[in-house]
């Protein structure tokens, strides 16, 4: 929201400055994001008016001007500007004027001699200024700009442009009277609301109007005016406004409801009456319905988007943006003037469908004073019958359906709980009058009845919001807190998020941060999930639902980067996803029926290692990550077991588990999802749960051995189908206490091994704490690990 200070202060005028102002709005809630000036300082500028233009005798694109600033005498100065000409009244530095330079400069105008003719001063363009970037001649000023006067005074240049950046809820200040409003009750300051007096009508002339839908639109004014001059000239005043607001200026009739909608806050609308079919009926539009809108753009219509339709069909989107079919442009004589009161669910939302937005949608799917709209009517009907003529016709006010303005009760016992301060009962009282809030006393409680324009106003901590900012936050004295900050231990048999985080970092992975929405194809091609957590009012179209897996989101960290010709990508992210409640999993938040456990994923794409000359090239591979993913796992004991998952390749897939419990999940990226997200080479991810990660064992003392160590090998012929897992599984179940460790260090498949059959060796340490081992031991505890294998798995010793 941009608005001028002066524009403001003639509602309101509190004496204090601008900065105080700015502060003033800011600690009340309505953030001020800049303030800035209209046009930089300078000096000595005055309106001037060309008496004479002659051809500069030694140079042939200057001219040597006889001008009138205001002086005795009339000043002679050269200029080059295209646009000079006899008469016309422009901005003139004299003699001493200090003028803004490039990077903050300051230059002063003196006596100077241009091709041998003496120059007094300097015509001025509006580039020169700081007013416009307009650089392509002489700033023309009208013909009623007084001679002589100081052109900063004259056009208004010690003016403030304030941008508010407004919260959702604080509708009622996206305009000069809301604004106005909250400067008044915070400063106390005399609120000089514009009055609004009906305009004389002169013409009988209505326009049928019928509202389908109250549930989408509750009230719908307009009235015809006939014969306006389309063409006439916006005045000055108002265009300034407009552009100090961030409006540019477009036609007389477009610039009056910009004016009215930025004064008021009402979006109104200009329909040609020549164009409208039958009567205006609001609806809510019917599939196949297509509307051409002022942007041209094309779009569909569905079942939940409010229309404006006549007999020829939709001819604007309700509180969004008009049709193309009906608008009023520079040759129409008759108009429909409308202004009307949709309701916010009706329009949140429907413009970002369409991929655009606009100032009226701004406001309406925020909330719109609904009791005010003849107001804005009547105020927008006076101003295009001062510029452009007419004859008015009556006010058609349809009134369907408003909205319930239910009491909001505020107790004073709580309100000092909440704001931490008591604030006297009658000062409560004054802040609440001030707001223009109709209010009654019940014992020590007091009774709101929201005001039109206050969408935000429903609960009892919404009054004690209001309280507490226009009491003022800076007059709430801090306290220190009640409870001591205590150092607490952290578990021995726990690690943080935050170690898990600093594991990964250490192996050359970048972290990310994605949104939780995420798109509805990523759910069902990486989840497999075809009803996915829809959002009732997403940011965007590819932002529609919640995620339950990390891996979509990684794809696109990586997709982004490889577009951007990155060699080599290793991204993980830790984030919550978002389950159905009987998914529900240890650590989760669990909130109406969705849990929302913590994740960590990873993905590794590119070369195994960065490029160097001591290293060839190798492209990482299920083992690489599988590596990353053990370090994370260490200390736990957790297994990888072969599994299918519907983002992950059928033949490089594990699944982690933990006690027997499904953890996460590791594999290449299936080969559909690889082309269809334009993944170059195959990528490796991974996804787990966080929470089992976190409990680790403490670790224990462990007797070192005096005694040397006996280390057999066994290379054991099994079945092709049998996991060497489920061997090493059978072999600790049998293993003796002086074996130590048990590892698979080789696999083989070829000559010398049956078809059908591989051979599997595995290394057995031995070792006592308390004495050495003899053969006779040793060759006892061999024996008893093979017949183990021979006995589950029909395993022969390979010879």
């Amino acid at each position: 929201m941009q608005f001028s200070e002066h524009w403001l202060r003639t509602w309101v005028n509190p004496s204090i400055d601008t900065d105080a102002l700015s502060h003033l709005l800011t600690m009340a809630g309505l953030e001020v994001e800049e303030v800035d000036r209209v046009a930089p300082p300078f000096t000595g500028v005055v309106v001037a008016r060309v008496l004479e233009v002659a051809k500069h005798p030694n140079a042939d694109r200057l001219s040597v001007c006889q001008v009138d600033a205001g002086t005795s005498e009339p000043l002679n100065i050269v200029c080059g500007a295209p646009n000079v000409r006899p008469g016309m009244k422009v901005p003139c530095a004299t003699l001493g004027a200090k003028l803004p330079g490039e990077n903050g400069t300051v230059f002063e105008i003196k006596p100077v001699k241009m091709r041998g003719v003496e120059s007094r001063g300097m015509l001025c363009s509006a580039r020169e200024l700081g007013v416009s970037d307009d650089a392509d001649g002489l700033l023309e000023l009208p013909e009623d700009a007084p001679v002589g006067e100081d052109f900063r005074v004259y056009r208004d240049l010690d003016d403030a442009r304030y941008t508010l950046k407004l919260t959702p809820n604080r509708a009622d200040c996206l305009s000069i009277r809301g604004v106005a409003r909250e400067v008044a009750a915070l400063t106390s300051a005399p609120l000089n609301a514009l009055r609004v007096e009906p305009v004389a009508v002169s013409i009988d002339d209505g326009f049928p109007v019928k509202i389908s839908d109250p549930a989408g639109c509750g009230r719908f004014a307009g009235r015809v005016m006939r014969n306006v001059n389309a063409h006439a000239h916006t005045p000055d005043w108002m265009k300034e406004r407009l552009a100090r607001s961030g409006q540019r200026s477009i036609s007389a009739l477009v610039d009056v409801t910009n004016y009215v909608m930025l004064e008021l806050g009402q979006p109104l609308h200009v329909y040609d009456l020549t164009k409208l079919q039958g009567g205006i009926d609001v609806r809510f539009g019917r599939k196949g319905e297509k509307l051409k809108l002022l942007n041209e753009q094309t779009v569909e219509l569905s079942e939940d988007v409010l229309a404006i339709t006549d007999a020829s069909g939709p001819i604007g989107l309700a509180g969004i943006m008009g049709g193309d079919s009906t608008k009023a442009d520079l040759e129409t004589r008759d108009i429909f003037l409308e202004s009307a009161f949709f309701y916010p669910d009706a329009i949140a939302g429907r413009a970002r469908r369409y991929n655009f937005t606009s100032d009226a949608s701004h406001r309406f799917e925020r909330g719109v004073d609904f009791a005010r709209n003849v107001e804005a009517l009547e105020r927008a009907t006076q101003l295009i019958v001062d510029i452009c003529g007419g004859e008015v016709g009556p006010v058609s006010d349809v009134v369907a359906q408003l909205p319930e303005r239910k009491p909001v009760r505020m107790r004073s016992a709580r309100a000092a709980k909440i704001i931490g301060v008591q604030v006297p009962d009658d000062e409560i009282a004054g802040i609440f009058e001030r707001l223009g809030f109709q209010t009654t006393r019940e014992g020590d409680a007091f009774v709101i009845v929201p005001p039109s324009h206050r969408f935000d106003i429903e609960i009892e901590e919404d009054l004690i919001e209001e309280v507490a900012r226009v009491y003022g936050f800076e007059r709430i004295p801090s306290h220190p807190p009640v409870a001591p900050a205590l150092m607490r231990a952290q578990p021995e048999g726990r690690r943080s998020v935050h170690a898990l985080r600093y594991l990964l970092a250490g192996r050359d992975y970048q972290e990310a941060v994605n949104f939780s929405f995420v798109d509805q194809a990523w759910e069902a091609d990486f989840a497999g999930n075809d009803s996915p957590l829809r959002l009732l009012n997403p940011i965007a179209s590819q932002m529609s639902v919640m995620r339950t897996t990390l891996i979509g989101g990684l794809v696109d960290n990586a997709r982004y980067n490889i577009n951007r010709k990155a060699p080599r990508v290793r991204v993980f992210e830790i984030g919550r996803v978002f389950l159905r409640a009987p998914d529900a999993q240890d650590g989760a938040l669990s909130v109406a029926g969705i849990d929302q456990p913590v994740r960590v994923g990873g993905l590794a794409w590119g070369g195994a290692d960065a490029e160097q000359w001591g290293l060839p090239f190798r492209q990482v591979d299920f083992y690489d990550v599988k590596a990353d993913v053990e370090a994370l796992l260490t200390p736990l004991a957790a297994r990888f077991v072969k599994a299918t998952h519907p983002a992950l390749h059928p033949g490089r897939t594990a699944r982690i588990e933990l006690d027997g419990r499904p953890i996460g999940w590791i594999g290449e990226l299936h080969p559909q999802w690889q082309h269809q997200y334009e993944l170059p080479s195959p990528a490796v991810v991974f996804e787990l749960d966080v929470e089992p990660l976190l409990d680790i064992a403490v670790p224990r003392y462990g007797e070192v051995s005096k005694f040397p160590a006996v280390t057999r090998d066994r290379a054991m012929l099994v079945d092709d189908q049998i996991e060497a897992q489920a061997l090493l599984d059978a072999l600790e179940s049998v293993r003796p206490a002086f074996v130590q460790e048990i590892t698979l260090f080789d696999l083989y498949r070829g000559k010398g091994v049956p078809e059908g059959k591989k051979s599997l060796a595995f290394r057995v340490v031995m070792q006592d704490t308390g004495r050495t081992l003899t053969d006779a031991e040793v060759d006892a505890a061999m024996a008893q690990l093979s017949d183990a294998l021979v006995s589950r798995f029909g395993a022969k010793q390979r010879i």
